[in-house]
């Protein structure tokens, strides 16, 4: 088995880099600049980090013309990074292109760090968004590419714990690309909810 991993340099898509190089499975790690704020940090610290814990080194696709059109507090520095962080279509275009460089390296799989539904804020990080895009994606190229989500059954306490456990370090995952996590943004929100368990 062998699949794309899109990563970003957090904790959750590193994380499950780590998983497949433990169970010895062949992964691709693949970075999409969207246009999002963080992007500049984001890729350097995924380059650092995959070469820190001896993972696969990560291919870049440059799609930032995306983010300077749809804007949102991802990817716009004007609008609320945590209340007006949806930005439309853009889980839909990581599993497109995930596939689509699946497809040219003849890999069957891709995969996408959700967490569970139950921590899922918008319609794009939710079970019935993946099944029905795996089939338009199995449409449009007329071979399935399976979409994984490796962490769909864990909740960011989960994840922490793990990550914790496999001594994972060095992670990237504020949405504002500042030096200093922002304290407001969704992700991390999520890190400072979870210390308080």
């Amino acid at each position: 088995m062998s699949f794309v991993n899109l990563v970003s340099g957090g904790l959750d898509s590193t994380l499950i880099g780590v998983m497949a190089k433990q169970e010895h499975i062949d992964q691709f790690p693949l970075f999409i600049d969207y246009g999002q704020r963080a992007a500049s940090r984001e890729w350097a610290t995924c380059q650092a980090v995959h070469k820190d814990l001896g993972l696969p080194e990560p291919t870049k696709m440059d799609l930032s013309g995306f983010g300077r059109v749809i804007i949102s507090g991802l990817t716009n520095a004007e609008l609320d990074v945590k209340n007006e962080a949806f930005t439309p279509g853009r889980n839909l275009m990581f599993l497109l292109m995930g596939s689509a460089y699946a497809y040219q390296l003849g890999v069957s799989s891709v995969a996408i760090g959700l967490l569970a539904e139950q921590f899922s804020l918008f319609p794009d990080q939710r079970p019935p968004f993946l099944a029905q895009a795996e089939a338009a994606i199995e449409a449009a190229m007329g071979r399935r590419i399976k979409v994984l989500t490796p962490l769909i059954e864990f909740g960011k306490a989960d994840v922490v714990r793990l990550a914790n456990k496999l001594d994972l370090s060095g992670t990237y995952s504020c949405h504002t690309g500042d030096s200093q996590p922002c304290g407001h943004c969704i992700a991390c929100l999520e890190f400072q909810f979870n210390e308080g368990e």
